[in-house]
């Protein structure tokens, strides 16, 4: 599926679409170049989940966890600071992954060969026009 974003004002209303159309894995790896806005959807999915909490990435904690509506539980990963796959064993990832929780991953690139078999690979480009194009 593809989402197109045309500007700030639509992210909301495409995390909507995207829940909507989310596969059944509950493991999403987000991938884009550094300002793709990846974060930023991440925050609106969550908002649109029902979470209340103020979200930001986890680039330090490399881990952050939410609240969303009917007691959903949501883990928000930022690997781009992770020097050694290491960093990634020691903070129980499998935990989290395997938790039957939603997972939202930036950076999936430095744990790729630690990803779930049901990953959702979900894609996000900035397009010459400044839109952004979601696709998973």
């Amino acid at each position: 599926m593809e989402i197109r974003i045309n500007s700030i004002e639509e992210i909301r209303s495409a995390a909507r679409l995207f829940i909507d159309n989310m596969p059944q894995g509950r493991v999403f790896a987000f991938y884009g170049k550094m300002g793709a806005g990846k974060t930023t959807f991440i925050k609106a999915i969550c908002e649109e989940l029902g979470v209340a909490d103020v979200i930001t990435s986890p680039t330090f904690a490399i881990v952050n966890e939410y609240e969303g509506n009917e007691d959903v539980t949501i883990y928000h990963f930022d690997f781009y600071r992770i020097k050694k796959i290491e960093e990634v064993y020691d903070m129980g990832y499998e935990e989290y992954f395997f938790s039957g929780n939603l997972c939202f991953i930036e950076w999936p690139e430095l744990i790729e060969d630690l990803l779930p078999d049901d990953v959702t690979r979900v894609t996000i480009e900035k397009t010459e026009d400044g839109s952004r194009l979601v696709k998973f």
